[in-house]
């Protein structure tokens, strides 16, 4: 007897919609989504590497995750807080 998998709430982000010239803006110094707090990487099908915003719950293009940005750009909480801020 086969065991179901158990259902998430969260939608794939494999389903996800690429993020378009709308939301995301050209950024050319270190504020991009590479550097940003909603930046994930995920394992997509086959293992290919998908970049999503967790904000915008939206994928990203591969490479303008480097040279792109949107509006609610936030740095990441490891630099804002420092290494291992649980340890202060």
């Amino acid at each position: 007897m086969a065991v179901p998998s158990p259902v998430s709430a969260e939608p794939c982000p494999e389903d996800w919609p690429y993020l378009d010239q709308d939301v995301l803006q050209a950024s050319r110094n270190r504020q991009a989504c590479i550097t940003c707090h909603w930046c994930r990487h995920h394992a997509g099908a086959s293992c290919i590497p998908l970049l999503t915003c967790q904000l915008h719950r939206g994928l990203i293009a591969h490479g303008a995750h480097l040279t792109s940005r949107c509006p609610a750009w936030t740095d990441d909480q490891a630099r804002q807080r420092g290494w291992a801020p649980e340890g202060a």
